[in-house]
């Protein structure tokens, strides 16, 4: 079940595949921006990114009648606390898109109840738009005493309606545990220069080690056995008599003088840090040169899931993401040693996480569910869903998908195929795909236009059902393109089926290492280079 990501509806996936308390660990970020919409950028090799924009996640909560439908399953769970509170809210806010949210957060989070251990815990990032609607449905989820904290990340610097209300700057993450036995590793961050200068002014002559001199006197003054004469002082000590001479043969216990009374020597690179309060503020947003950043518009950095996982979670537990986006979550889980399920409801974004994945983990072992595994399951994604199929069918031949989720002409092009023949000079391959069962000519001519006012070099037709004997001949007439560097030939409009695809057959486009280019000239390897 676990190192697994899930490609469908996270209420689906929980409900088919998640059994009850089961999971040690949820962390989830639920978009909520009204008209918003949540992009993945992709990148040429060259940098462009315009025309590869995908609409990854279409941020469109509206009261319709799954929302109702969400509505009446809080009814009907048996959780009358958390059906009432939603039923107030209802009340109050109307049938709006804040309330199908809700609604639609409600269902989600009584089945994430259900999977989380006992000895469990949530994190549930928002912002403050909806965040003390969600508490309050947490509230009623989980019962009384469940709340731990409210934590306070800020995630940006304060900017803009500073003349109307103080700059929103902040994200809210609300805390709650099953019960008070959850893995709890208490966090640490760095000493402010203010504090170092205050608290540890001493150094150390010879290693430069910063220190102060602390009490080693016992508050209780109620301790026979502690109290003894040490260095000509007596006192209530707060060690034992065997103790306290070993850590003055340590020179750890120092005396300024005659009768004065010893203090303990302590250093500055033997403390944790500062215990972490319920506000965050050292961990920066990511900005547009950060290494980690995919072009993923609510992509939160690495250190703020390390974080939350290393303080609820330990080696070896189950990290879940409902809602896992760019896949942030489950990098941190497998970073640090935690097993995990990572569930979004586009294949683009699985597909983003998986390559992820593979290259921050080489050689991690780790399962995808959800998107089609044989040729039925495809046939059955293209019926369902052609914009999911299309996206899923691209990713096959590690192409760049095009244009964005519209709901209308693309122009023949679902995808971009980047490569470069010499190892310097950047072309392109358009991929087109057909999910449904007849195929013809006509598309195959649509393609070649395509390619001629696109000048791109090599077109990839990819169909479910059969080509037909002109649309292979149609292919074929476009011709063959000669790479100079290597000396072979290519099919310039190259068809493949599925049913190919799944027995590994893949686009002939020429592809050479620029990492290479000094050798002599070389056999061409015939595969892609690294896409996204």
């Amino acid at each position: 079940m676990t190192n697994t990501l899930y490609y469908g509806d996270n209420l689906h996936v929980l409900r088919e595949h998640v059994k009850d308390e089961s999971v040690d660990l949820i962390y989830l970020d639920p978009p909520f921006n009204s008209n918003a919409n949540y992009n993945i950028l992709f990148k040429s090799p060259e940098g462009h990114n315009s025309d590869a924009q995908i609409e990854a996640f279409e941020d469109t909560w509206h009261w319709n009648d799954s929302a109702e439908a969400a509505f009446d399953e809080v009814m009907r769970s048996g959780n009358t606390a958390a059906f009432e509170l939603l039923r107030a809210m209802r009340g109050f806010l109307g049938d709006n898109d804040m309330m199908a949210y809700l609604a639609m957060m409600a269902v989600r989070l009584l089945e994430l109840h259900r999977v989380l251990k006992p000895t469990g815990s949530l994190y549930l990032h928002c912002d403050p738009t909806a965040s003390h609607y969600l508490k309050l449905l947490l509230d009623g989820v989980f019962g009384g005493g469940a709340f731990t904290n409210e934590i306070i990340w800020e995630r940006t610097a304060p900017k803009g309606h500073a003349f109307t209300r103080f700059p929103s700057s902040h994200d809210v993450i609300l805390f709650y545990r099953k019960n008070g036995n959850a893995a709890w590793n208490p966090q640490f961050g760095s000493y402010d220069e203010s504090y170092v200068e205050s608290h540890y002014s001493l150094i150390e002559e010879g290693t430069g080690r910063r220190y102060q001199l602390d009490n080693l006197l016992n508050p209780n003054k109620d301790r026979p056995n502690l109290t003894y004469e040490f260095l000509g002082v007596t006192k209530v000590w707060r060690w034992t008599k065997e103790r306290m001479q070993r850590a003055y043969d340590d020179g750890r216990v120092i005396q300024s003088g005659p009768g004065k009374v010893p203090r303990f020597k302590r250093y500055l690179d033997e403390q944790k840090g500062m215990a972490l309060t319920s506000v965050w503020t050292d961990i920066p947003p990511l900005n547009s040169q950060a290494q980690e950043r995919l072009g993923y518009p609510t992509q939160k950095p690495l250190a703020l899931l390390e974080r939350i996982i290393a303080a609820s979670s330990n080696e070896g537990h189950v990290v879940l993401d409902p809602f896992c986006g760019c896949g942030t979550a489950v990098h941190a889980a497998q970073k640090l040693g935690r097993r995990w399920l990572g569930i979004d409801v586009t294949h683009l974004a699985i597909s983003l996480i998986e390559k992820r994945m593979k290259d921050a983990f080489p050689g991690a072992d780790f399962t995808v569910e959800g998107r089609p595994q044989d040729l039925g399951a495809a046939l059955d994604l293209a019926e369902r869903d052609k914009y999911q199929f299309q996206w899923w069918a691209v990713s096959l031949v590690d192409a760049l998908p095009f244009g964005g989720k519209k709901k209308g002409a693309d122009g023949g092009i679902d995808g971009l195929i980047y490569f470069k023949p010499d190892g310097k000079r950047t072309e392109k391959a358009l991929v087109s795909v057909k999910g449904g069962k007849n195929v013809d000519v006509k598309m195959i001519r649509d393609l070649h236009s395509a390619m001629e006012r696109e000048k791109a070099p090599f077109g990839v037709f990819i169909c479910a059902g059969l080509p037909t004997k002109p649309m292979e001949k149609e292919a074929a007439a476009v011709g063959l393109w000669q790479n100079e560097y290597t000396g072979r030939s290519h099919p310039r409009l190259q068809i493949l089926t599925l049913a190919e695809l799944f027995k590994g057959k893949r686009p002939d486009i020429p592809w050479v290492d620029a990492s290479v280019m000094k050798s002599a000239k070389r056999e061409d390897t015939s595969r892609q280079g690294n896409l996204l």
